[in-house]
């Protein structure tokens, strides 16, 4: 057989991942590198106390205004101890959970543009913070955590190191990684 007849087989959806629209989305912004540009927004109320409710639908992307299939809303509290009523995940709770999502989600897309079938996927994050500096009691202590470890479990078709190049791969790739390890400028505005 020669190298013209040769064929290679087709990539198929995969861990819920529809693959060759993958490929397709990843070619068509690498061919228009306008499309690629994303602008997700968030709005917050304040309910009473430490209780707030954000809420997300539009967003700008792919040329143009979208919007989600519904408004997605999500409420973050404190708990007891921290004077909140526990009514929900702290903010920084949330910070830990967007990157523990965003790493899995590179996964899922990673292993199945690979060819790769997942059984097992999962992320445990910790973050740890003093709250001394949240509380305005030692201008020396940092605000926000000062380490944080993410482990992931990963188990599917491929063998351990194909598997760990996966993650490398998504940890590589991902926005929330990038925005905690590289920062990211944050200006706030009061109206």
């Amino acid at each position: 057989m020669t190298t013209a007849t040769m064929t290679r087989p087709e990539k198929v959806a995969m861990n819920g991942v529809d693959v060759p629209t993958l490929i397709g989305t990843v070619a068509f912004v690498g061919d228009n590198p306008e499309a690629a540009k994303f602008q997700f927004r968030a709005k917050g109320e304040w309910i009473s106390g430490t209780h707030s409710r954000g809420t997300v639908n539009g967003y700008f992307g792919a040329g143009g205004e979208q919007s989600h299939s519904k408004e997605f809303v999500v409420e973050a509290d404190h708990p007891a101890v921290l004077c909140g009523a526990d009514n929900a995940p702290t903010p920084v709770e949330y910070l830990l959970t967007g990157l523990a999502a965003c790493i899995t989600a590179g996964i899922g897309n990673i292993a199945s543009a690979r060819q790769i079938e997942l059984t097992s996927v999962r992320t445990s994050v910790e973050g740890d913070i003093d709250l001394r500096g949240l509380l305005g009691l030692n201008d020396t202590v940092r605000n926000g955590f000062n380490a944080i470890r993410v482990k992931v479990t990963v188990e599917g078709s491929a063998d351990a190191t194909k598997l760990a190049a996966v993650v490398q791969q998504s940890v590589a790739r991902s926005a929330v990684f990038d925005m905690l390890s590289n920062g990211t400028d944050v200006t706030v505005e009061v109206a």
